[in-house]
């Protein structure tokens, strides 16, 4: 969506991925799956209740992200891989192609220095789960 929202944005979230200027408090409550990235302001009490998915968050004011994300069930990070970013960008690609974002399109332009301005909020719980997912894919016999 270009612009922002209003509150709730994502709420109960279970699959889709949504792209968003900016929105008001309570984003992402009770999210349990999905991608969503915000590349503007969050109110507060985001990720209340989050148990799954992950958002990205564009917080040049980290601290002030912190105040209003709700910590109780999610870890803030850095983006984890390559691919996770690679899977960023073509999110904002998405965006910019469907909407004509200025905002997203001058991230897209300088990328490297973007991709450091974006929080990962990720469920710790979620995070078990695919981290043990990756072990097993890991351990599993390859079929040739």
């Amino acid at each position: 969506f270009r612009g922002r929202a209003a509150e709730r944005f994502a709420i109960r979230n279970s699959g889709a991925s949504a792209v968003i200027e900016g929105l008001g408090d309570h984003g992402c409550e009770y999210m349990t799956g999905g991608r969503v990235v915000v590349l503007g302001p969050v109110g507060r009490n985001f990720a209340a209740g989050m148990s799954g998915g992950i958002a990205y968050v564009l917080a040049d004011d980290r601290s002030a992200f912190a105040t209003n994300c709700n910590h109780e069930l999610v870890d803030l990070e850095s983006i984890a891989s390559d691919s996770e970013a690679d899977d960023l960008r073509s999110l904002l690609e998405e965006h910019v192609r469907w909407t004509g974002s200025e905002v997203a399109g001058a991230l897209i332009d300088n990328w490297e220095a973007s991709l450091s301005r974006f929080v990962r909020v990720i469920p710790r719980d979620y995070k078990r789960v695919l981290a043990e997912q990756q072990i097993e894919d890991l351990a599993a016999p390859s079929a040739a």
